[in-house]
């Protein structure tokens, strides 16, 4: 079941990527007591992904925090290390966006936002999607349709605000 507007955020661990190498970080640590804008990509390092999706929220991050978002984090079923060189190669600060690698895709299968990607040969991934969580709670939700990206993006997310 896909998680819902006013759903919590299911407990899980997640993989940061920090300059010390990934690190483990709970959805409690991640959602509790904060406003967190959420996004999801179906892969670090594609076309999308990279060229708008991402930059997007690198470009829009003083605008979110100035409608009172205290953490943006980027979510892939990818390693963590993946999703370090990824930030790395885009020129973000890995305290500026959370970069969250979901190695296993436990999480995304629990919220309900996986995707067979084995026709592309990446396996099962994340849909791409935004959301803005307050104190854990789902407080928006955009799931693109199949090979769209509109509702997901920083702009879309920051008009919601």
């Amino acid at each position: 079941m896909t998680i819902q507007i006013g759903d919590r955020i299911p407990s899980a661990t997640l993989t940061r990527a920090t300059d010390d190498g990934p690190k483990p970080i709970t959805t409690d640590e991640l959602f509790g007591g904060k406003t967190v804008a959420l996004f999801a990509v179906p892969g670090a390092f594609t076309p999308t992904c990279s060229a708008r999706h991402l930059p997007g929220f690198k470009d829009h991050r003083s605008d979110l925090s100035a409608k009172g978002v205290d953490t943006i984090a980027c979510l892939s079923v990818n390693d963590g290390f993946v999703m370090g060189a990824w930030a790395d190669s885009q020129g973000i600060g890995k305290d500026d966006i959370l970069m969250l690698g979901d190695g296993n895709g436990d999480f995304t299968r629990q919220i309900g936002l996986s995707m067979d990607a084995k026709g592309f040969g990446m396996g099962e991934r994340s849909q791409r999607y935004s959301m803005i969580v307050k104190d854990g709670v789902v407080e928006q939700l955009n799931v693109e349709q199949g090979g769209e990206f509109k509702v997901s993006s920083a702009e879309h997310l920051l008009g919601q605000l």
